[in-house]
């Protein structure tokens, strides 16, 4: 297909062109009020001796409770802007930003530091947030990325929405051990409010 000629043999900065993306989107369909950003994971089945970052992972679909299914493949991680269409009266989840979490294999193998889905979750929403100046911004995620330290990094740029199990306890991490301290080291602090853990959205929730 001509497509496929026109990107493989093009010069291309796939940041910019999201950059570019991302705005036409927004002033298309959010103009004004909060943007709503959602961030999720999705397993391309790939395999051959070229597809060095494939992994294996666990299939969110055809897994359970009690049955867990593997999958091989590479793990790409989308940002998506939910805007509402007007013509389809639904909110649609557009990509905008998408990259690839290589596997900790494939990482150790090339002597890299591997990143886990949360640290690149980070760095992708702390991109579009700097895309995206005085806006007011709200991310939605599952509870693949109810962590504390990837929310906590968010905080001062966006409100975070996500899921947390119902036996959930949020402490603030221990201080640090001061030597001649007498005592056993604590294991955690209850918040306060010169503490705060929680983006407001998610505090509240």
């Amino acid at each position: 297909m001509n497509f496929h000629c026109v990107l493989s043999r093009a010069v291309w900065l796939p940041r910019a062109a999201s950059r570019v993306l991302l705005g036409m989107l927004v002033r298309a369909f959010v103009p004004d009020g909060p943007i709503v950003l959602s961030i999720d994971d999705t397993i391309e089945r790939r395999r051959g001796p070229r597809i060095a970052a494939r992994g294996i992972y666990r299939d969110p679909v055809r897994s359970s409770r009690s049955h867990f299914v593997k999958v091989g493949g590479l793990r790409w991680l989308s940002v998506m802007l939910l805007a509402p269409i007007g013509w389809a009266h639904r909110v649609w989840a557009l990509p905008v930003l998408t990259a690839l979490a290589p596997s900790e294999r494939h990482d150790h193998q090339r002597g890299r530091r591997h990143k886990a889905l949360t640290d690149h979750a980070r760095q992708l929403l702390r991109q579009v947030s700097r895309w995206l100046p005085g806006r007011d911004l709200v991310m939605v995620a599952d509870s693949s990325f109810s962590a504390l330290e990837f929310l906590n990094a968010l905080a001062p740029r966006m409100s975070c929405i996500t899921r947390l199990r119902l036996d959930a306890r949020l402490f603030a991490p221990p201080p640090p051990w001061q030597p001649g301290r007498p005592g056993r080291p604590a294991l955690r602090v209850r918040p306060t409010s010169t503490a705060p853990l929680l983006t407001r959205d998610w505090a509240e929730a």
